[in-house]
């Protein structure tokens, strides 16, 4: 075909789609996006306030300030941190950096929908595995690991099934690699979890040259808007990325609401206890009503509903919307029959479960369309 064309894996690229409520916020209780049930620091937003006075100065070129507090706070080398837009932003990079034509990238089925996306922009083939009750299978990602993989993802919690291996399972999946395969290690979900046999991935990440360990400030820091994440990475893999970040990707906002969010850690504790507390309540409620709730370690769950019925994922999705609760369907996760909720405050859970427990009662349950998304 004449005329411009773009390369080939870009045009099988499904966008990435978010859910109904993005934009800032709104009146509707919104457990879409995982997002944390109590918002940012008060310290995180006095630092954002007082660094947008200097919006006519370029950020720092480096995020050197921002590697030092992660590198105090988690007790890590800052020379082997990297910080980026995002976590995507690094995910991006390491596929630029280590992946191509001809190559694979493999990751679990549910996985993260950025995975795939960024190995098509790179021209690289996506490898979805196959999981085992939801949950990441050691022995299948290593079948599928062949001359032409590259890159091995794993989000340890996994988005959207909550699901995790432990430390050693961890361990053995890296063991199967051959050391020319890069492990990325996705912990975006890291800080929520209480399990005494799970690993974050610092250790491999410290201890081999094919293994880095991304986490991100969107979660239990609540930064969302503001978009940095950071990267612990063997020393020849932060050269390489170096090599590759834009100069000055996260911005002087940013910055310096991160370096506050990490030093309260008294609102990070209170954010990880009330998880603690209301995970397995909401969990309980919601199995009481007669639903199937995927097992989870993190802040949100995945519940099942009935293809067969009134009940389905869509018919339960567009009911709740109705009454101003925005969910997330994930289908593009290879799940339609499920809705993913995560974990709000107390009152917005309760409120809920009340209008779950409603829609299930009914005869003829019927929602809303409009603004009703399958996001990813």
């Amino acid at each position: 075909m004449a005329g411009l064309q773009p390369r080939p894996g870009v045009l099988k690229i499904t966008p990435y789609a978010g859910s109904a409520a993005y934009g800032g916020e709104s009146e509707r209780i919104n457990v879409s996006s995982n997002e944390s049930a109590f918002g940012a620091s008060p310290r995180a937003l006095e630092a954002a306030v007082a660094a947008a006075q200097g919006l006519r100065r370029y950020p720092e070129i480096d995020n050197h300030s921002l590697r030092e507090a992660v590198a105090a706070r988690f007790s890590l080398d800052p020379a082997r941190i990297i910080c980026g837009n995002g976590s995507d932003e690094i995910i991006k990079l390491l596929c630029i950096a280590y992946a191509g034509p001809g190559d694979e990238i493999v990751y679990s089925a549910h996985g993260f929908q950025m995975y795939p996306i960024a190995a098509h922009s790179v021209g690289a083939t996506p490898v979805a595995v196959p999981e085992k009750n939801l949950t990441f299978d050691v022995d299948a990602v290593l079948a599928h690991v062949n001359a032409r993989t590259r890159l091995v993802f794993i989000a340890n919690p996994n988005n959207p099934t909550g699901s995790y291996i432990n430390r050693d399972e961890l361990a053995r999946l890296h063991a199967g690699l051959p050391d020319n395969v890069l492990l990325v290690i996705d912990g975006a979900y890291a800080e929520y979890v209480t399990r005494a046999d799970y690993d974050a991935g610092v250790a491999l990440a410290s201890a081999h040259d094919n293994v880095v360990m991304t986490r991100t400030f969107s979660k239990i820091y609540a930064l969302a808007a503001l978009r940095v994440g950071w990267a612990y990475c063997p020393a020849p893999v932060m050269d390489v990325l170096e090599r590759l970040r834009s100069p000055f990707n996260v911005n002087a906002v940013a910055i310096a609401a991160g370096i506050a969010a990490l030093a309260d850690t008294t609102h990070t504790e209170r954010s990880i206890k009330h998880n603690a507390e209301l995970l397995p309540w909401f969990t309980a409620q919601v199995e009481g009503l007669g639903r199937e709730v995927a097992p989870s370690v993190a802040n949100f769950v995945i519940v099942h509903f009935d293809p067969d019925s009134d009940k389905t994922a869509t018919a339960a999705y567009e009911w709740l919307y109705a009454h101003d609760i925005v969910t997330r369907r994930v289908g593009g996760y290879g799940l339609p029959d499920w809705v993913r909720l995560s974990i709000g405050t107390r009152p917005e859970m309760e409120r809920v479960v009340a209008v779950l427990g409603d829609f299930l009662t009914r005869n003829s349950p019927v929602g809303q369309r409009n603004g009703a998304r399958d996001g990813k």
